[in-house]
């Protein structure tokens, strides 16, 4: 396909996001920074085994061979040094991915050079690296394990939720101080007022430039709106998104269920999404089996903690919220049924 006026869309990605680097980061946590260096170059001639998000690399890669003049381009960014990343490069050669710009800043967090490789989206599993990246204003997430994903499906499939994440937060304050019925009649009176975007506007705006490349009914690239909201608050979402000039191949209105069986439904890769339970607060949640959660993390040291939480447990099958409150409220969500029993920790 031709890809006339078609700016480069620009992921960048850590080096633990893209490949499994649990084992040698278990010789750094219990033997220190030599020992780690020294494991990574007497294994530098193995490749990595794949990570949370190489899948969805290997996706997003795929569509240069499709799209003429190769608009997407991944850039690795790593707290490594260049000779301990030297692995990192070498895993990447070995799985034929096309990344040849790289950020190895050893032991320092790379998020600072996000802006300058001009990135629609940082992905990391590091809670910190991301809360950074958004105080720069790069839309940035976290993205946590999951069991399996669709990885035998060609088509990139990527969900967004609304508020907070495609749109600004102005409709969700409202309904978060005022409650749902100034909610509703904020959104009516307001229909023909767009939304202002969020922090995932740009870069929903770069794949749709992607998706316009191919004829209808035939890009590999499919974009989902999962959104909490419902009629009549959906009108002011299709105005806005006629007005900004973009499409969303299916918008799903929800008026409040739950969103995890029809995001299995859509087969989703990743889902991009805050918590309406939680206005610009930490959430980290993770999803056995269907697809991979990632979400915004903002400032808390409540946030790293459970990330840590989760990635350390061995009970694989929860998904974890944490509220700013001073004694923190945390939520466990059931993974397969995706209902939510709470419970109260003091």
């Amino acid at each position: 396909m031709t890809s006339p006026g078609i700016d480069p869309l620009v992921i960048a990605i850590s080096s633990r996001a893209l490949f499994d680097l649990a084992d040698s980061h278990a010789v750094y946590e219990q033997e220190g920074l030599a020992a780690y260096q020294q494991y990574q170059i007497e294994h530098e001639d193995e490749p990595l085994q794949p990570g949370v998000a190489f899948h969805l690399v290997e996706k997003l890669l795929n569509l240069n061979q499709l799209v003429e003049g190769a608009p997407v381009e991944v850039i690795l960014l790593s707290r490594n040094s260049a000779d301990t990343g030297l692995r990192v490069f070498n895993s990447i050669e070995h799985y034929h991915l096309n990344i040849t710009r790289a950020a190895f800043c050893g032991g320092d967090s790379p998020y600072r050079y996000i802006s300058a490789f001009n990135s629609h989206l940082f992905l990391s599993t590091d809670g910190a690296d991301v809360r950074q990246a958004l105080e720069l204003g790069v839309a940035a997430a976290t993205i946590l394990p999951s069991v399996k994903s669709n990885t035998n499906e060609q088509i990139l499939k990527i969900a967004f939720d609304g508020d907070a994440v495609l749109f600004s937060d102005e409709s969700e304050k409202i309904f978060k101080n005022k409650g749902l019925e100034a909610f509703t009649k904020n959104e009516r009176d307001s229909a023909n007022q767009p939304l202002a975007g969020g922090p995932f506007k740009p870069f929903l705006h770069a794949l749709q430039q992607l998706q316009r490349a191919f004829p209808s009914g035939e890009s590999p690239i499919r974009t989902c709106l999962v959104t909490a909201r419902a009629a009549p608050a959906h009108e002011r979402v299709v105005r806005t998104l006629r007005a900004w000039d973009i499409r969303i191949d299916e918008s799903l209105f929800l008026g409040g269920l739950s969103k995890g069986e029809f995001l299995q439904a859509f087969d989703a890769d990743v889902f991009l999404m805050t918590s309406r339970d939680t206005v610009n607060l930490p959430v980290i949640m993770w999803q056995p089996g269907m697809f991979r959660m990632v979400s915004p993390i903002r400032s808390s040291p409540r946030a790293d903690f459970l990330r840590s939480y989760l990635l350390d447990s061995r009970d694989k099958r929860m998904c974890g919220l944490i509220t700013p409150n001073e004694c923190a409220s945390v939520s466990m969500f059931n993974a397969d049924t995706a209902h939510v029993p709470r419970e109260k920790h003091s």
